[in-house]
């Protein structure tokens, strides 16, 4: 292999996406306000738009998922939707009593220009006892969902903990925003800071409201989320950490904590596979003093010993690898270390940094490898079939493209939509690694196994 001196980097230049490889930006506000203790979503804007992002969620997740919406009709669109988001806000607390509602402006308010902060101004007047309403705006054009999970998390800091020239009260908790991860992902995140005695602050926390037990009786707004008193305490915090790779750091919620109350911030890529493990779990040695714990680092001892007993097994293999930005980077980083070529990362995102961070974890690609941004899943079959991959890497939307190039799909991510389980996915950590590392190396057995004349059962 050869080091390119760049990657190529090419964007969506179609006038429509025909396939697209993203979803609506007020699906990943609802993700981050169902990870609210007492939340309830409210769309401002039609009501096919919350369901929509219902059906996506509950095909995911496996669980009941309610997002209210201020349903409008013709005459909102024309004359504005005040009305509606008065009436919608009343409804959804007569009916749930939330703690908080979160509100995501959809595509047609935004159009119209509504103006929902004034909007918000005349209702706590009118309504002084309501809860704390968080307001962000979402526009499926503006972004992606991974762009209203940052937006959201974002309006929540910003309007929830105090303002700037209000201390936060200093306590010796650490602020963790995870990025949109699975609900397993954040139950392990918090077993590790549990193990290095580290108190947290985890912002969204949905791993029991979108990942939840059985009920005798229906529960309106599930149980977990994190409270909004920790989310008001996160001004006082030692530090904080964020986990992301291509989003513009100004305009994260921890850039804002540290710009505004002077709390650290330590930005780095998801944790997942060893290096990118390795650099997270430094990060919480040095703010506790504290080794890694003992079952982590025997973790990582196992999952070493792991890629040596299947290298050979991969070594060279060739992927694609799409999805949200910050999950193909992980994941680039991921398969460099355990000798698969991420010949292909494709995001529906447009960032312009995917290149350079994908160049930063995998340096080892070839000339041909290629990084592309803004695409659908027609651009990314393109450049699939001239690449010639082994496997595919990514969410369940893949399948088409897996079935038609007749090689495995590691299915990750968000959505997984045709297996169940996909709020158990693991991908962080040494844990993750393993997990990830194994169904990798099983799918490749599997797809040698189907194709031998004869067949085995020994390997």
């Amino acid at each position: 292999m050869t080091t390119p001196l760049s990657l190529p980097v090419e964007s969506h230049a179609a006038a429509s996406s025909r396939n697209a490889c993203k979803l609506c930006t007020p699906l990943g506000a609802c993700f981050v306000f169902r990870g609210v203790e007492g939340a309830v979503p409210l769309l401002h804007g039609s009501q096919g738009c919350s369901t929509y992002i219902r059906r996506y969620m509950i095909s995911h997740f496996r669980e009941p998922v309610d997002i209210a919406s201020s349903n409008f009709a013709e005459a909102s669109a024309i004359f504005g939707g005040q009305q509606n988001l008065r009436a919608g806000l009343l409804n959804v607390i007569r009916q749930y009593a939330p703690r908080l509602v979160g509100i995501a402006t959809t595509c047609l308010a935004e159009t119209i220009g509504d103006d929902v902060r004034s909007y918000l101004r005349d209702f706590r007047r009118d309504f002084p006892d309501a809860p704390p309403v968080v307001h962000v705006a979402t526009p499926s054009y503006s972004g992606t969902h991974v762009c209203g999970f940052h937006e959201a998390v974002r309006g929540i800091v910003d309007q929830l903990a105090p303002a700037a020239d209000t201390p936060g009260a200093p306590h010796d908790a650490v602020n963790l925003l995870p990025g949109m991860v699975s609900p397993a992902d954040l139950r392990y995140l918090k077993e590790i800071f549990a193990d290095f005695r580290l108190p947290l602050i985890l912002l969204p926390d949905y791993s029991d409201t979108l990942d939840g037990q059985t009920w005798t009786e229906y529960h309106r707004i599930p149980d977990g989320g994190t409270p909004v008193a920790d989310v008001t305490r996160m001004a006082g915090s030692r530090a904080t950490i964020q986990f992301h790779s291509v989003r513009a750091e100004p305009a994260t919620a921890g850039r804002l904590l540290q710009d505004r109350h002077a709390v650290p911030c330590h930005t780095l890529g998801l944790p997942i596979g060893i290096r990118q493990t390795d650099a997270f779990f430094k990060i919480l040695e040095s703010l506790t003093g504290r080794p890694t714990p003992p079952p982590h680092a025997a973790e990582r001892g196992r999952l070493i010993d792991a890629y040596v007993d299947a290298h050979k097994h991969l070594l060279g293999l060739k992927a694609v690898v799409y999805g949200e930005a910050d999950l193909v980077v992980g994941l680039a980083s991921f398969l460099a270390e355990v000798g698969v070529v991420p010949i292909l990362c494709a995001t529906g995102e447009k960032t312009s940094h995917l290149a350079r961070q994908i160049a930063a974890v995998a340096p080892q690609r070839p000339a041909e490898a290629r990084v592309v941004e803004g695409v659908d899943f027609l651009d990314i079959e393109t450049h699939a079939r001239a690449l010639k991959p082994d496997l595919i890497i990514g969410a369940s939307k893949g399948y088409a493209l897996a079935r038609k190039l007749d090689i495995p799909l590691l299915r990750v991510g968000f959505p997984v939509h045709d297996r169940i389980g996909g709020a158990r996915i693991l991908h962080m950590g040494y844990r993750g690694a393993q997990q990830l590392f194994d169904s990798l190396v099983n799918e490749i057995l599997e797809k040698k196994q189907q194709e031998s004349p004869v067949g085995y059962t020994y390997l």
